[in-house]
């Protein structure tokens, strides 16, 4: 199977960390949308249809028989097995929204319409739904990945609270001296993942391989924690993407991190206005504050940012991609892509220097800027900002 996940012009709606991957390539639950479909279909192959700029480092791989599926929808079990019995001109309907089609090109103008009523499909639409639904993926996640599976042993320094069966840790997972409380939801610590000692945890909870909570970290769910990640203080229904840092004291409540950003000590992040109503936010696609109907939204901070130490940050702040705040006081709720300072005012941060600086960070895992990476850097680089 030759899968395509579609941006279907939401690309702007998950930014900013769709600002630097197609939408199929957001994490939420165990894995990242196109590591889900895998797992749930294991012939397949992936690849996306998104914006020119992220095709270098994300590219489509067409043939002759495509199945062209929605990016925001996240499949479970039941999903993958109606788009997998997809014949060749159909489209998939499920609750009355377009799931997929099979074609060469993405039309849906000859394709037969086929319609399902489903439980359980997960569809985003805003980008506060990848924390709002997350308790929900999680459950879903854990139910594929353990299917017929055992767990490894957990340690006895450990105090388990609610059902072992919802506790799950792959090979080389080290957990010692933590409490784990997987009543509300289940649990699972991937391959060569660590606790450390002094951790409280409440499910729903995914972490995923490599990665690491520090001592006494504190954690509600429902969160998910990324490839190689460092957690540390407390964080409450939180999504890191993956290579990301918050090591430290501090608190993170409602928000979504991307990839190989760092949060310096006690950093701080409001998720609840002092008046208790709805937040306001940015918006990508209006380039302006909007009205939203959420009560709890914390931070959304794009790839390659980071805060210095004591940061505070409002309630629902944006931030973009390589920016780097370390400004007293509370900065803007908007802060641009390639901020040195995170104020209005602040100087555009020289873009071969975040280059340089992306590139240190990424070196310490193995891994460097490529081609397709500096494309994303030049194409987000502000023109009109001096």
């Amino acid at each position: 199977m030759n899968i395509i996940l579609h941006d279907l012009e939401n690309h702007f709606e998950f930014a900013p960390m769709s600002l630097t991957r197609p939408v199929g390539n957001l994490r939420m639950g165990l894995w990242t949308s196109d590591e889900r479909w895998k797992k749930l279909i294991t012939d397949a192959e992936v690849s996306f249809q998104t914006e020119d700029y992220l095709s270098t480092k994300f590219p489509l791989k067409k043939t002759e028989d495509n199945y062209w599926i929605d990016a925001t929808v996240i499949p479970n079990k039941a999903i993958a097995k109606a788009v997998k019995e997809l014949q060749v001109d159909q489209a998939l309907y499920i609750n009355g929204e377009f799931i997929a089609v099979r074609s060469t090109d993405f039309s849906l103008d000859k394709a037969y319409r086929i319609d399902l009523e489903l439980e359980g499909c997960v569809k985003l639409v805003k980008r506060w739904h990848l924390y709002q639904k997350n308790g929900e993926v999680i459950n879903s996640d854990f139910e594929i990945a353990t299917e017929n599976r055992t767990s490894f042993i957990c340690s006895e320094s450990n105090t388990i609270i609610g059902p072992k069966e919802n506790i799950f840790l792959e090979e080389g997972a080290s957990v010692e001296g933590a409490i784990i409380n997987a009543t509300a939801g289940p649990v699972y610590i991937g391959r060569e993942a660590e606790i450390m000692e002094g951790s409280v945890i409440r499910g729903p909870f995914a972490m995923a391989d490599h990665a690491v909570l520090k001592l006494s970290a504190k954690v509600y769910g429902p969160t998910s924690i990324g490839t190689y990640c460092k957690v540390g203080g407390e964080v409450n229904n939180v999504i890191f993407q993956a290579y990301s840092n918050k090591g430290h004291d501090g608190f993170l409540g409602n928000s979504v991190v991307g990839e190989w950003c760092n949060l310096g000590a006690d950093t701080n992040s409001s998720n609840l206005k002092n008046n208790y109503g709805n937040v306001k936010t940015y918006n990508y696609e209006t380039a302006s504050i909007e009205q939203t109907d959420v009560q709890f939204m914390g931070l959304f901070m794009g790839d390659h940012s980071k805060t210095g130490i004591n940061t505070m940050l409002n309630t629902a702040t944006v931030v973009g991609v390589s920016s780097t705040i370390f400004s007293a006081g509370f900065p803007p709720k908007y802060i641009p892509n390639f901020s040195w300072g995170g104020n209005e005012d602040s100087p555009v941060y020289d873009m071969e220097k975040a280059i340089e600086a992306a590139n240190n960070m990424m070196e310490r895992r193995g891994y460097k800027i490529t081609e397709g990476d500096r494309r994303i850097f030049e194409h987000l680089f502000p023109q009109d900002r001096s």
